[in-house]
């Protein structure tokens, strides 16, 4: 192995370098790596907001030190088949042989091999082998996206065991953050004054530098309300509007009733983003789009509505199909336009193309939303945005509101600290093959879902006003180009918004001179949707909603929401997504 094989290393792969990065390294890969040489460390934990390229940076430090004799063997531990593959591809790029179809029953490699590709549960059913392996040769360990070695005692034990007597281990992660206080191995924590131990990267790259050095896209979400139907299994029908204040109960029913294949809704928000794609592929020519899916069925049911849209079928890719790397190894340097998948892509695999997504599951941790969005930002030129369409869903709107925020892993927090215990991963991540049952009631049956373009998240502000599906002020932001830098992004959703709130402005006052609604149901319409803007500004804020109202109050005058006019709660409305749009 040679530095220079090493050197010539591409920023990321395959082959496709953001635009405006250094021939070599990136400006955070080489600043990481000098850290790293400078240091010498036996422990580094790099976080590195996924698609920066941490893949590129590992291999250029596992060229560095093979060709030093620091170390003779590597080891790759990831959490997928998959990532095996593909880290394997990686490394023989710049001449590193590494063998991902190692297995524990084989003991020992071909020599024609530098190191070996492995996954944590691999290492966790059998953690002597590999610490013998590790104590046979100076070994570097490189862990891919190391909060997984704390999914289950088993896991975190045998990476202990294994890898404890190794030479240097690279730890790399682009979510550091995890659902539960699982320690994870070989990573430092530091208390943080609040009686609180809190994870300590040596170096760490979040998504707010990489979308401002263009190592990342900007991303766009494109959030659907909409009404729906369903029949409980005492026989009531129950109706509820996804994207107003709802109780737990009905959100989560209604969540499902808008994911449901049979329903329209899901149907609707895939014509919808295939709209978006065909318009970011003006730009980007060879732009993908990705369905996540919560289950088998539900896949290849979305795989039917698009092709029933599209007149080209999806690729689909399910975890118990053996030819499913293949599958997305093909898609990946293909020109097709949708790959559905459920959940086994939401983390490290590699598609630079794909633009577009659509969040199609019930799965709401934090990590997992991260994990997702993550297969959508790995720019490969100056100007890519990404689009991720998703329901109108408290949760979700919170986690896509807080796309820059960045968290460590914290063990002994007050368990309420940033929602983050509401699913394991380990959970999030196991694929169905069937659609999730809601307790014990019997199988649940939709009875209507239709969706309805609810706004624009981006850059921390809302953008846009309720829209049917194929309305003119829907295709204001389906239309938006597919090239643009973050700033145009944030101005063009300024200008579009401005046009509609015109718009309205002048509908409302043709209105007034021939209302079409009595004045009650006018006035009803109205503090319907100002409720359901405070509903939703009471999860971005914390704010109680009495609190929200009398702000309101203050901000605009007038009385009670009871006792307001129209016009009074119109002001209150344009005030309320005022501060969504300006405040931080």
């Amino acid at each position: 192995m040679s530095v220079s094989a090493a050197s010539h290393l591409s920023p990321s792969y395959p082959d496709r370098a953001a635009w405006g990065t250094a021939p070599k390294l990136r400006a955070w890969q080489q600043e990481a790596y000098d850290l790293y040489v400078q240091r010498e460390p036996r422990d580094f934990l790099t976080v590195a907001t996924p698609g920066a390229g941490k893949t590129t940076y590992a291999l250029r430090i596992a060229s560095e030190l093979l060709s030093r004799g620091v170390v003779r063997a590597l080891t790759i531990v990831t959490p997928t088949e998959h990532l095996k593959r593909q880290w394997a591809d990686a490394a023989a790029r710049v001449g590193i042989g590494i063998d991902p179809e190692f297995k524990n029953s084989q003991g020992a490699t071909s020599r024609d091999y530098t190191g070996v590709a492995v996954t944590y549960a691999q290492i966790a059913m059998h953690p002597a082998l590999h610490r013998a392996r590790t104590e046979a040769r100076k070994t570097l360990v490189i862990f891919d996206e190391i909060h997984h070695a704390g999914d289950a005692k088993s896991w975190g034990d045998g990476v202990r065991e294994a890898f404890e007597p190794a030479t240097r281990r690279l730890a790399l992660t682009g979510t550091p953050f995890r659902s539960d206080e699982s320690p994870i191995p070989f990573v430092t924590y530091v208390e943080d004054g609040e009686g609180a131990l809190r994870s300590v990267a040596d170096y760490s790259y979040g998504y707010g530098p990489a979308l401002g050095d263009g190592v990342v896209r900007p991303v766009i979400f494109l959030a659907y309300s909409g009404e729906m139907k369903w029949r409980t299994r005492a026989g009531d029908e129950i109706a509820a509007t996804l994207g107003t204040p709802l109780t737990k109960d009905q959100l989560s029913q209604a969540w499902r009733a808008a994911l449901d294949p049979k329903g329209d809704w899901i149907r609707q928000v895939i014509h919808a983003a295939d709209r978006r794609l065909t318009e970011v592929r003006r730009g980007v020519p060879d732009a993908g789009g990705l369905v996540i899916a919560s289950d088998h069925e539900s896949a290849r049911a979305y795989a039917r509505h698009i092709r029933t849209v599209t007149g080209e079928g999806a690729e689909v890719v399910l975890s118990d199909d053996p030819g499913a790397s293949k599958k997305i190894k093909d898609f990946a340097t293909s020109e097709r336009r949708w790959l559905v998948a459920v959940r086994m892509v939401s983390e490290g695999v590699d598609i630079p193309r794909l633009c577009v997504g659509v969040y199609a599951t019930s799965t709401s941790t934090p990590l997992f939303f991260a994990q997702a969005v993550g297969r959508f930002v790995r720019a490969r030129k100056r100007g890519e945005t990404a689009s991720v369409f998703l329901p109108s869903v408290p949760v979700l709107m919170g986690l896509a509101g807080e796309m820059e925020t960045e968290r460590d892993h914290v063990l002994g927090r007050r368990r309420d600290e940033d929602g983050l215990d509401d699913m394991l991963l380990e959970q999030a991540q196991q694929e169905k093959k069937q659609p999730d049952a809601l307790g014990d009631e019997l199988p649940f049956q939709t009875l209507e879902a239709s969706a309805t373009f609810d706004r624009v998240l981006f850059d921390g502000g809302e953008f846009g006003t309720a829209a049917a599906p194929g309305s003119p002020e829907e295709e204001d932001f389906i239309g938006l180009p597919g090239l643009l830098e973050p700033d145009q992004v944030a101005s063009l959703l300024r200008k579009r918004q401005a046009d509609q709130q015109a718009a309205m402005r002048k509908t409302r006052k043709g209105e007034e001179q021939a209302p079409a609604l009595a004045p009650h149901e006018q006035l009803a319409e109205l503090r319907k949707e100002l409720n359901g803007l405070v509903g939703a500004w009471n999860h971005r804020t914390g704010q109680p909603h009495g609190v929200i109202h009398a702000e309101l109050r203050r901000a605009c005058g007038g009385p009670a929401i009871a006792q307001a006019t129209a016009e009074q709660v119109r002001e209150r409305i344009a005030m309320i997504r005022k501060w969504a749009t300006q405040r931080r």
